[in-house]
């Protein structure tokens, strides 16, 4: 049974992290432009997020889910102008060269802002409770069971950003100069487009409220 819950939590992490969001963008950037590492740290900050909404999900932390909703606006405005920032870095900014040797000051920024980043995005809260009504995850009663599957959740998120990262370094090895520049253009507008969505539609939310 336990087998089956961790089962069942690896493949909602999965499922989870699938979506080519924001935070998929800027990891893929990161490994193509800063190296594998540092964009395997970026996913690692993304999986820990994911096992904290579903920590909440799982154990019915029901204060805490009620808090990030009703938050989410300044969270939203927050991650929008984080993403404003990176997105005309990228595009500015960014000067061709291999990657080089980082330090574990980048590569803990690495892990808090796409941590920060996912969790700017409360609404996978609701996603997380709806899939595990839906494998049956719900029906975990006891805190070893919610562990267990907290962990699966974990996991599965981990082993996307972990399959994602590695191959897309890769990449890297056959992508000419200009293969590259188009890549750092077209991540560097998709982040800035991103984050003034995200600014305009937190804007429109506090104005009415």
């Amino acid at each position: 049974m336990l087998i089956i819950t961790l089962l069942k939590g690896v493949a909602v992490g999965i499922v989870i992290a699938l979506p080519a969001g924001p935070v998929g963008v800027l990891c893929v950037r990161r490994c193509l432009f800063e190296g594998q590492l540092f964009g395997f740290v970026s996913g690692l900050g993304a999986a820990v997020a994911d096992a904290t909404f579903g920590a909440i999900a799982a154990l019915g932390l029901t204060f805490l889910r009620d808090w990030l909703l009703q938050n989410q606006t300044w969270f939203a405005f927050a991650g929008g102008i984080f993403l404003l920032g990176f997105g005309v870095k990228a595009l500015f900014l960014y000067r061709a060269g291999d990657p080089e040797p980082l330090a574990g000051e980048a590569l803990f920024g690495a892990f808090a802002s796409s941590y920060a980043l996912t969790i700017a995005n409360p609404i996978t809260l609701l996603s997380f409770a709806a899939i595990f009504a839906t494998v049956g995850a719900g029906a975990v009663s006891d805190f070893g069971g919610a562990a267990i599957l907290v962990g699966g959740v974990f996991l599965g998120s981990l082993l996307w950003w972990l399959g994602l990262s590695f191959g897309i370094a890769h990449l890297r090895n056959f992508a000419g100069d200009l293969v590259m520049s188009w890549l750092n253009r077209i991540s560097g507008v998709i982040l800035l487009l991103s984050g003034i969505g995200l600014v305009i539609i937190a804007a429109h939310g506090l104005a009415a409220g």
